[in-house]
């Protein structure tokens, strides 16, 4: 846990050291610093006024984001321009006893110097029940002004008490162009390099690459570098820094995409040793991993599908693990969600159903849906028709009715078309006889 028993001006000391590492002396001192967060920032927001004193007493604050996006720059800013005293708790190390003693302090600092105070607790995904409870009352009183940040979404990790008594801001990810603006500042400004060193572009397009939209690890692994010594940080310099192998994929913006088609199409072809290849280079590079996990997951469904429909729930549920443990133990998970997904037998039949589903409605083969499935129940749709002559699938043998659900313009048409690969030649075999049965072709008994 950290408390500053001051304004953040005690907090700016600490940054204007020498030995401060390079990611707290760049912290943005003004609003107008903040980088890559002009929609949360934007003129009339809630955060704005919020810095900019437009909001009068105590405001609570869930900031939700990816790490190294603003969210502790942002809380000690609201401190800093309000006066308050800032005071930092950790969900990490920080119990239920140092949450209540964190806000008695506050409420007697208020109550005798007049003195608000901004709470920040980081990474409060991490908090209990009983922590976030116990920070409803100095919410409810106002004794804090509360700044909660996490990477979660805060539906599911924040309790609903002190969620609705909270404005949720949503930050962005930094683009790669923001983390490049964040370090080359550094570089320049007197707070960070002073221009001491040059940094060739190439290191510098290795850093933006290897952050994965984190200006905090772009500084960091900049910090390391620039202790080297050299006059010019180059990437050899740069790699040596941070213990990442050479690899191409870092060295061109256009291999970042050739990387990951790779992997796809490695996958796609049924090679897992290939793909575990292009998994380590993207991984090893600083590929964010939740990137990894959603290529994955739309892979499931497009060259897979029903041919294992079970892929996809090993993707989604890689997605979810990837969120929760983070690195270094996210590539695990990846690389089981990798080696199932490049095993299983493949079927792009879904993938081209609805792509076929969607060019025929925007061609305007929409048809007219017919009257037996429309809806009877608003005043007047009996007497049109609606409805009638509809046959309950339950209420026939077998729950599968002789009926045409097309619109009679598309009648016949097939979208999906399954293969026989895997568990879809199963699915094939049910298509055939649901379809025989509609028609009333079937001769099951």
């Amino acid at each position: 846990m950290t408390s500053f028993g001051g304004t953040l001006f005690d907090d700016r000391e600490h940054a204007d050291r020498a030995d401060a590492p390079l990611a707290v002396r760049m912290r943005p001192t003004t609003v107008a610093e903040v980088v890559g967060q002009s929609a949360a920032l934007a003129e009339g927001s809630p955060l704005r006024s919020l810095l900019t004193g437009g909001v009068r007493g105590a405001v609570s604050v869930v900031l939700w984001g990816p790490p190294g996006t603003g969210k502790t720059t942002l809380a000690t800013l609201v401190s800093r321009e309000s006066g308050r005293v800032f005071t930092e708790l950790s969900a990490v190390t920080a119990g239920v006893k140092d949450v209540r003693r964190v806000i008695d302090e506050a409420r007697d600092r208020l109550r005798l110097q007049e003195i608000g105070t901004v709470l920040f607790v980081d990474e409060v995904h991490r908090f209990s029940k009983s922590q976030q409870d116990a920070l409803l009352p100095a919410v409810e009183n106002g004794w804090v002004t509360l700044i909660a940040a996490t990477t979660e979404n805060p539906s599911f990790s924040v309790i609903a008490p002190l969620l609705s008594r909270s404005i949720v801001v949503t930050l962005q990810p930094l683009t790669d162009a923001d983390v490049e603006h964040v370090l080359r500042r550094a570089i320049d400004h007197e707070r960070g390099l002073g221009g001491s060193v040059q940094v060739t572009d190439e290191a510098i397009e290795f850093l933006v690459r290897t952050s994965g939209g984190d200006a905090r690890r772009g500084l960091t692994a900049l910090d390391a570098a620039s202790t080297s010594g050299a006059a010019v940080i180059d990437l050899t310099t740069v790699e040596s820094a941070v213990q990442h192998a050479a690899v191409r994929y870092d060295r061109d913006g256009d291999q970042h995409y050739d990387v990951i088609s790779a992997f796809i199409k490695s996958v796609r072809g049924s090679d897992p040793d290939a793909a575990l290849h292009y998994l380590a280079r993207m991984l090893e590079a600083g590929e964010d991993p939740r990137f990894v996990a959603r290529r994955l997951m739309i892979l499931a469904s497009e060259d897979i599908g029903m041919a294992d429909p079970s892929v996809l729930q090993t993707a989604t549920a890689a997605a979810h693990s990837v969120a929760l443990i983070g690195m270094p133990e996210a590539r695990i998970v990846l690389a089981q969600a990798t080696v199932h997904a490049a095993l299983a037998p493949k079927s792009n039949s879904v993938y081209r159903g609805i792509d076929a589903a969607i060019a025929d409605v925007r061609a305007g083969r929409i048809g007219t849906v017919p009257s037996h499935l429309r809806d009877a129940h608003y005043p007047g749709a009996a007497a049109l028709g609606h409805g009638q002559d509809y046959i309950y699938p339950h209420d026939v043998p077998g729950g599968v009715a002789e009926a045409d659900y097309l619109p009679e313009e598309l009648r016949g048409v097939r979208y999906y078309e399954p293969t026989e690969h895997g568990a879809e030649a199963r699915w094939a075999d049910i298509a055939r006889r649901l379809q025989e049965r509609r028609r009333g072709e079937s001769t099951d008994a």
